[in-house]
C-alpha cells in the first residue's frame, strides 16, 4: 500500500470554549464594570443640592467666611444630563426649575458642626437632602445622601511654611500705571478675592477685595488640573513613571485585553482620553454622555468611578474637556504612592506643595478619601504665585530639578489642533488675551481662577475669583500688559 492508497485519517477536533479563547494572557485581571449616570429626575435633583452644600462647606470651613456672607455669595446651580459628545447640555430649563424651587421657598439649609445639609422639599418628590463636610485639612467632600464619611480623616502632616520666602516691598510703591489699570479691572470683578503679580521671592503688585486676604484660602476649582499635571511630572522626574507616552497604569486597567490599554498619561493630560458614560433618562431611554461635575456633586469615590468610563471614542482622536482623565490621574498616583509604601496623602503633599513652600494648599478629598485630582483645591494667592514660579523657572525651585527637563515646554504646548487646552493647562495660541506674549500659559478654574506664567519675564501673575461671578477679561488682559510691561 502507497501513500496514494492510504486511507485518510481525519483529526480528532479538539474541544474549545464555544464562548471565548480561554488562552491565559499575562496580568489578566478582568475589565472594570462601566460607570452608569443617573440622570433621571430625583439623582439630578439631589445633585444639584449636593453641590450647594459643598458650596457653602468650602466658603464657611475652608475659606473661612461668615455663614451670612457665604450665603450671600451662594449661586444656585442646575445639573442636568452630561451632554453628547459635540454639543454641551442646555441648562436653562433647569436653572428655571430650580430658581422657581428658590422662590417658591422649597430649599432648606441646615447647618451642624462642619457639616452642612440642603434639603429641596417639593411634594411631587418629598424631601431630597445632599450632604457636605469639611474635616479639618481635607477640604469640602460631597457626602450625597450619605451621613457620613468612608474613611477616617486623621491629620495629615504638612512641612510649615519658610518664612521669609516674600520681599513685599516693592508691592506698596507699584507704578501709577499699573494701580490704574489694576483699579479699572477690580471696578468690573464684584467677586474677585484678589490679584497679585510676583518674581521669584519678590511680590511687585498685590491687592485684595471683597473677602480676600493674604492669608485667605480661595477656590481653585479646574486649576487643581495643573496641579495634578505637575505631580504626574514629579513621578517622572523620581523614576516612578517612564514616560507620557506609555499606556497610563491606571489600577483597574491592568488587564491588557481591556480597551482602556491604548489611553497614554498623554491623552490623559490633554484631555483625550475618550471617555465617556452610559447615560439614564428619566423616560427610561439611555444615551452616550460625556461628563463635567458630578466628581463635585456626588458622594461616591471618584478615583473608582472616573475609571469606569468607557472608552467612548479611540483615545488620541477627540479633545472633550471632562474631570475623568485627571481623577484617573489622580488614581495613578495613588497607587504609585501605595505601592511604594508610602503614605497617602501626606506623600502626595511632600511631593509637591510642601516642597514649594506651598504651605496652604489642600486638596478637597471624596467620601473615600481620594485627594480629587481635578479639581477644588484652595490656597492663597502666593501659594498659587509659587506654582506658577515653579514652570517660570523651568521646573526648578531654589537650585533643585523637580521636573523634568523639557517638562515645561511639553505641558505649556497644545500639540493637537483645534484646541487651547495643552497638558492641563491653557495656552495664548488663540489670542484670547491679545496684548500678552503669545507663549503665555495659566491654570484656569471654573470662574477664571488663574495663574499666569511669563517664562521670558520671569513673572507670574495670580486671579481669584468668587464662583460664579464673572470678570471682564478684556480689562485683565490690559491689567496683565501694563504689569509686563512695568515690571
Amino acid at each position: 500500500m502507497n501513500d496514494a492508497t492510504m486511507p485518510r485519517v481525519r483529526p480528532v477536533p479538539v474541544a474549545v470554549e464555544p464562548l471565548f479563547d480561554t488562552a491565559p494572557v499575562l496580568g489578566a485581571r478582568g475589565l472594570p464594570a462601566p460607570l452608569l449616570y443617573d440622570a433621571r429626575p430625583a439623582a439630578l435633583r439631589l445633585r444639584q443640592v449636593s453641590f450647594a452644600a459643598k458650596r457653602l462647606v468650602d466658603m464657611i470651613h475652608v475659606s473661612g467666611l461668615p455663614v451670612a456672607e457665604a450665603e450671600r455669595r451662594l449661586r444656585w446651580r442646575p445639573v442636568a444630563a452630561p451632554g453628547a459628545l459635540e454639543v454641551r447640555t442646555d441648562l436653562s430649563p433647569a436653572q428655571a426649575e430650580l430658581d422657581a424651587a428658590v422662590a417658591a421657598g422649597q430649599l432648606s439649609v441646615s447647618y451642624e458642626g462642619r457639616m452642612v445639609a440642603v434639603t429641596w422639599n417639593d411634594p411631587s418628590f418629598g424631601a431630597i437632602t445632599g450632604r457636605a463636610v469639611a474635616p479639618p485639612g481635607y477640604g469640602g467632600i460631597v457626602l450625597g445622601a450619605a451621613s457620613a464619611l468612608r474613611f477616617e480623616p486623621t491629620p495629615i502632616p504638612r512641612k510649615p511654611a519658610v518664612p521669609g520666602y516674600w520681599d513685599d516691598s516693592a508691592a506698596a510703591s507699584a507704578p501709577a500705571a499699573v494701580r490704574h489699570a489694576a483699579e479699572t479691572f477690580h471696578a468690573a470683578a464684584p467677586g474677585m478675592y484678589g490679584m497679585l503679580v510676583a518674581a521669584p521671592g519678590r511680590v511687585l503688585f498685590e491687592r485684595y477685595g471683597n473677602g480676600g486676604a493674604i492669608d485667605r484660602l480661595t477656590p481653585s476649582w479646574s486649576m487643581t488640573k495643573s496641579v495634578t499635571a505637575t505631580l504626574i511630572g514629579r513621578l517622572l522626574q523620581l523614576g516612578w513613571l517612564r514616560s507620557v507616552n506609555d499606556s497610563a497604569p491606571a489600577p483597574m486597567w491592568a488587564d491588557p485585553r481591556d480597551a482602556h490599554s491604548a489611553i497614554t498619561l498623554d491623552h490623559l493630560l490633554r484631555m483625550r482620553a475618550g471617555l465617556g458614560m452610559t447615560v439614564l433618562h428619566g423616560d427610561g431611554s439611555a444615551s452616550l454622555g460625556f461628563e463635567n461635575s458630578a466628581v463635585y456633586q456626588d458622594g461616591v469615590d471618584a478615583f473608582d468611578a472616573a475609571q469606569r468610563n468607557i472608552v467612548a471614542t479611540r483615545p488620541g482622536a477627540v479633545f472633550r474637556y471632562i474631570n475623568a482623565g485627571p481623577n484617573v490621574l489622580g488614581s495613578i498616583i495613588r497607587n504609585e504612592i501605595e505601592h511604594r509604601g508610602l503614605p497617602y496623602p501626606a506623600t502626595v503633599y511632600e511631593l509637591l506643595a510642601d516642597r514649594i513652600g506651598m504651605s496652604s494648599y489642600q486638596h478637597s478629598a471624596d467620601i473615600a478619601g481620594n485627594l480629587i485630582g481635578s479639581g477644588s483645591g484652595f490656597a492663597t494667592l502666593r501659594d498659587y504665585a509659587k506654582l506658577g514660579l515653579l514652570y517660570a523657572q523651568d521646573g526648578v525651585w531654589e537650585g533643585e530639578r523637580l521636573l523634568p527637563e523639557g517638562w515645561v515646554d511639553y505641558a505649556s504646548t497644545a500639540t493637537h489642533g483645534g484646541t487651547t487646552y495643552t497638558a492641563s493647562f491653557r495656552c495664548n495660541a488663540d489670542g484670547l488675551f491679545p496684548d500678552l506674549p503669545a507663549d503665555t500659559f495659566w491654570a484656569v478654574g471654573a470662574s477664571d481662577q488663574r495663574i499666569f506664567v511669563f517664562r521670558r519675564h520671569g513673572l507670574v501673575a495670580v486671579i481669584t475669583n468668587e464662583t460664579d461671578h464673572a470678570i471682564d477679561l478684556g480689562r485683565l488682559n490690559t491689567f496683565l500688559a501694563t504689569a509686563l510691561a512695568a515690571f
